[in-house]
């Protein structure tokens, strides 16, 4: 039986990026906004981590909106934010911007991105003002080298970015276009090619619903937040929609797995777009919270190898 418990009640502007750190029995996650945090409303980015043996709840202020991020081998972090690739020092407090693939574009900011299994950060950009085509993705190599791939790809914002435990394909979700698409993954040559739909989020629920964080099972199927529709679905690798999870709040935006065996499924939410109406419907937009009995396990999130 699937049961959905409310884990912290965090008012995150606009949570992401869970990660499980199993050595740690913690959960990390990026607030790229921040919770209202004074009369005038001022909010502060920040990266969160709730330990699950001692309760144990830290947050760390960021100087910007750190979109994606993830563990590097030797330690800290490494992310993508408003001003690009940058590595952050946790127990140190430092935040050092490394490089801007998009010095030219002021509006664009990086967002969505995950670690292969060879170590490298993939990574897409996404327009500011939600309005232009402007984004692309890019590769950003353990010799902290930067590579833009899919050439002939733009879109408005990148989302759900995930791969098969094959390592041979890449998941994207193409927000403002309503569609997840699939490209051929080369895991040795650090390649994509071939992209093609794998699954229209327009076909299945209208706008305003679209396409959040990502991450795949270890039977290979793809989960995704249906961000402002409320559900967290489940689709196989042909495509076909094999499940879906009716959530508390209408703003799920991000799904890893950890626990024990990573048996469970860690969900991230936002309340800074959320209108009066929609918070008093459902009180807890911004909140963590884990799926329970779902009898399908995840996988280990690679780590950074620069």
């Amino acid at each position: 039986m699937v049961e959905i418990e409310c884990l912290w009640e965090c008012n995150d502007g606009l949570g992401e990026t869970p990660i499980w750190v199993a050595e740690e029995s913690s959960l990390y996650w990026a607030d790229h906004v921040g919770p209202s945090i004074d009369l005038n409303g001022a909010r502060k980015p920040s990266i969160r981590r709730l330990n699950f043996e001692t309760g144990e709840r830290t947050v760390w202020l960021m100087p910007e909106q750190v979109g994606s991020f993830g563990f590097r081998e030797g330690g800290g972090l490494i992310g993508g934010s408003n001003s690009g690739f940058c590595a952050i020092d946790l127990e140190r407090g430092t935040f050092e911007r490394i490089l801007d693939p998009e010095p030219d574009k002021p509006f664009n900011r990086l967002n969505d991105g995950k670690i292969d299994r060879h170590g490298r950060y993939w990574c897409g950009s996404m327009d500011g003002k939600l309005r232009d085509e402007s984004s692309c993705l890019y590769r950003f190599d353990p010799d902290l080298s930067c590579r833009r791939v899919a050439e002939d790809f733009t879109f408005i914002c990148s989302n759900g970015i995930a791969f098969d435990p094959q390592d041979t394909r890449m998941y994207f979700g193409d927000t403002k276009g309503g569609m997840i698409y699939v490209f051929d993954f080369d895991i040795d040559e650090g390649r994509i090619e071939n992209r093609r739909p794998f699954f229209s989020v327009a076909d299945y629920a209208p706008p305003p619903a679209i396409v959040d964080g990502a991450t795949v099972d270890a039977e290979g199927f793809y989960w995704f937040a249906l961000n402002l529709g409320g559900k967290l679905l489940r689709v196989a690798p042909d495509g076909r929609l094999d499940r879906e999870i009716d959530m508390p709040v209408r703003t799920p935006t991000c799904v890893t797995f950890g626990g024990d065996d990573y048996e469970t499924l860690l969900v991230t939410s936002q309340q800074a777009f959320a209108a009066p109406e929609e918070l008093k419907q459902h009180p807890q937009p911004g909140s963590v919270f884990a799926v329970h009995g779902l009898g399908v396990r995840g996988l280990p999130e690679p780590r950074f190898a620069g």
